[in-house]
């Protein structure tokens, strides 16, 4: 029976139609029924408007196309036209800012993708990208609308054209809370960040079926596309978390730290941390010792405001660290070298995570801070197969590319290609600080002495004495502090204690930075 059925008679009057649109709207918001509610429930899953209410300001949600209902026939969709088609569309507003989002049902269709569906989400990306706000997929659906064929396709197409036409331009976020396999999954690959729900979430391009079929390999659906898979491994998901409530929380943190579009800054707030306090404790902190290893974490803890901090991809290449914080209420974008993470090398996985967080801060305006301890990029046969240069590139290509404020500070060793690529003077860093603990230089001392002095050790009597001897004039040469100071590469040693006020106020004087890019229709990136 459809809800027109339910209304005994032809409205006579306004009023009459008033009660009848109170019904449809009554209809729509309650859903399919009771017990598809309580499947959801059942999964440990909330429905998609309980969703919305967590991430939007109490109130301010603007629902946008509710009662579109599809078209299609054939396979009983015709008596099966559900208000809303499965997804669920509108703006509001988080921390008082505008948002938009849209939402998958799973009680309707399993929030299965049709051409009315799709219309919708292209409709509200569309007005995302007009009005210049943050666009925010809450993602719960069994994919293409298999009764709709090509149709169905050709609305993934759609949103796959808007996501990279709003790339760059406004944040997108894709909170994965159900399935998402397919075709579908390349929508979230395309935005800013991806966050995922442990056991009620899942992607990938082909499930354990077609997997097991092909390869004979046997795999569950968490264990080949889960939240830990691709939080640690993959490298897909930014963020994972236990549930569905902490997650959409972290997203309107995130939120909180990014700006509205390409066009503004990323909102400042009021700090009560003083700008220039000083942190005695980074002086123990940093063994000088370059082989000892250290909690970069705690270094940045001490730099910036109240030690609060969001860490991107937290749990892949833990390498290297990126994160956003703020340093006298100004956003900030840090990535920095993990000594306690096979030394704080880069490789292909750190490369290519800090290169798209470089690009993410520079195309949202935010300032980077670099924070280096790198012995390197990571020999070995695996890495160079598997193309640490062209990985490798990708970083030098997104600092060289980048315009916004760029700060790097060595703290203790920075060696090789690895010290050059990130954000080094000589590929436009604003401004270079250095501690008194650093060591720039082609490589490490030991290995260079080598290289310099082998006849020399090789024809010593005593060749370990005369080694440790050209180690120690190599160092006292080329890689004492002030070495790279004295050459204007470095623009001043700083006690590490004044590290943060030093770093305030360079970012106060690099706030109306402007650096134009030539004129071009884009760069051609490695890949």
């Amino acid at each position: 029976m459809t809800v027109v059925d339910q209304i005994p008679s032809e409205p006579a009057d306004a009023r009459g139609r008033v009660a009848e649109l109170h019904v449809l709207r009554e209809q729509a918001l309650r859903g399919p029924s009771e017990r598809a509610t309580e499947a959801q429930h059942a999964k440990g899953k909330l429905t998609a408007r309980e969703r919305i209410e967590l991430l939007l300001d109490a109130g301010s949600f603007s629902e946008v196309e509710q009662l579109r209902r599809h078209r299609a026939t054939g396979f009983g969709l015709e008596a099966k036209k559900p208000y809303t088609d499965g997804v669920v569309t509108g703006w509001g507003t988080v921390e008082g800012r505008t948002v938009f989002v849209y939402a998958h049902d799973f009680r309707i269709f399993g929030g299965a993708l049709g051409e009315a569906h799709a219309t919708k989400i292209h409709k509200i990306m569309d007005m995302a990208i007009a009005a210049g706000a943050p666009l925010v997929s809450l993602n719960d659906g069994a994919g293409a609308r298999i009764q709709e064929g090509v149709s169905a396709l050709a609305g993934y197409g759609g949103i796959f054209q808007r996501n990279t036409r709003a790339s760059g331009v406004i944040p997108q976020i894709s909170v994965m809370l159900g399935p998402c396999a397919g075709g579908a999954a390349y929508s979230p690959a395309l935005t800013d960040f991806v966050f995922m729900v442990r056991e009620t979430s899942q992607m990938f391009i082909t499930g354990p079926d077609v997997v097991k079929a092909v390869t004979g390999e046997e795999i569950t659906q968490n264990g080949l596309g889960g939240a830990d898979v691709h939080a640690e491994t993959s490298g897909v998901a930014h963020f994972a978390y236990d549930d569905e409530e902490t997650c959409i929380a972290e997203v309107r943190y995130l939120l909180s730290m990014l700006p509205q579009n390409n066009r503004e800054n990323p909102p400042t707030v009021t700090s009560e941390d003083p700008a220039d306090r000083r942190s005695e404790v980074l002086l123990d902190l940093v063994p000088a010792d370059g082989n000892r290893p250290y909690d970069m974490h705690k270094v940045i803890e001490e730099l910036v405001d109240d030690g609060d901090y969001l860490e991107i991809h937290e749990r892949w290449a833990r390498n290297i660290i990126c994160a956003l914080a703020r340093i006298d209420g100004q956003v900030v974008g840090i990535v920095a070298n993990q000594p306690q993470s096979l030394a704080g090398v880069l490789d292909i996985e750190a490369s290519e995570k800090a290169a798209r967080f470089v690009q993410m801060c520079d195309a949202f305006n935010i300032p980077i801070i670099t924070l280096l301890d790198v012995p390197g990029f990571l020999p070995g046969v695996d890495q160079e197969h598997g193309g640490i240069i062209r990985h490798g590139a990708k970083l030098l290509y997104a600092y060289c590319n980048a315009t916004v404020p760029r700060i790097s500070l060595i703290l203790r060793k920075a060696y090789g290609g690895a010290y050059i690529v990130m954000d080094s003077q000589s590929i436009g860093a604003d401004l270079t600080y250095a501690w008194p603990t650093n060591e720039i230089a082609v490589m490490g001392a030991e290995g260079a002495a080598n290289v310099i002095f082998r006849k020399q050790i090789a024809e010593a009597e005593d060749s370990e004495a005369m080694r440790a001897r050209m180690v120690k004039e190599y160092k006292a040469e080329l890689m004492h502090p002030y070495y790279a100071a004295e050459r204007g590469l470095v623009d001043d040693v700083i006690d590490p204690a004044d590290t943060r006020r030093v770093l305030a106020r360079s970012l106060a004087m690099l706030r109306t930075k402007h650096a134009d890019l030539p004129s071009r229709k884009h760069g051609n990136p490695p890949q």
